[in-house]
């Protein structure tokens, strides 16, 4: 599969946060996710793409500068270093985003302008709004248009970023591929489960669970995953 922006958009269509998430532990891709409290601005928004990188000084220069760098399906990552203090995008930020052919805008930090966020319809996930934009303007480094910094990691422009209701994610580009193959998978087998449980199977049955509690008596080390493992279930696994 040749990876880009409209490939991995449309391979996600079907797929979701938790799955991908669930397929980085699987396939031992390191699992890189925004911390808690990340929303998209209205429910439902969902995006998948390159990450086009910018850390937020105080200007909107940034992203008029970063914005040359895109290609059709990148979403913006903006790092405003999760400050509450200050918003660091708005509504023409993202009108700019969208005539340059990005899809959505990831922000580390705080948006403003709302009202004509939604009216606009543009994906974009904040950590919520704050009326006041920047009063600062700091000194610019040499990072500032190539990678973005989460708590306990960075992205730059060789990393995808999955984001929906559940949640803001980072893949390798490199790894993409497997990712989106095991979540894929995931999706299957949990798809076929919850029709079972639907249809009056209950998951304990589907899962033998009494034999893995048989098992586990007789050998503590006995987990609920190696179970699963040896079954091809996809819960817990």
């Amino acid at each position: 599969m040749l990876l880009n922006n409209r490939v991995i958009a449309d391979a996600f269509s079907n797929l979701s946060t938790p799955l991908i998430a669930d397929a980085c532990l699987r396939v031992k891709v390191l699992l890189r996710v925004a911390p808690a409290g990340i929303r998209p601005l209205l429910q439902g928004m969902r995006v998948a793409g390159r990450v086009l990188p910018a850390r937020h000084r105080g200007s909107v220069d940034i992203f008029l500068e970063v914005m040359k760098k895109a290609l059709p399906g990148d979403v913006l990552v903006v790092d405003n270093d999760g400050r509450s203090d200050e918003s660091c995008i708005g509504d023409l930020t993202v009108l700019e985003a969208r005539v340059w052919g990005l899809v959505g805008l990831v922000v580390r930090g705080y948006h403003r302008d709302t009202r004509e966020l939604v009216e606009i319809g543009f994906p974009v996930f904040s950590y919520g709004s704050y009326p006041a934009g920047p009063s600062r303007l700091d000194q610019r480094t040499p990072l500032d248009l190539s990678s973005a910094q989460w708590d306990g990691f960075t992205v730059k422009h060789n990393d995808v970023v999955f984001a929906d209701d559940d949640g803001v994610l980072f893949v390798p580009l490199h790894d993409a591929e497997k990712v989106l193959e095991a979540a894929s998978a995931i999706r299957k087998v949990e798809r076929r489960q919850a029709e079972s449980i639907r249809a009056g199977k209950k998951l304990s049955e589907q899962l033998d669970f009494d034999s893995y509690l048989e098992k586990r008596r007789s050998d503590p080390s006995y987990t609920l995953r190696k179970h699963l493992r040896e079954r091809g279930g996809a819960v817990e696994e």
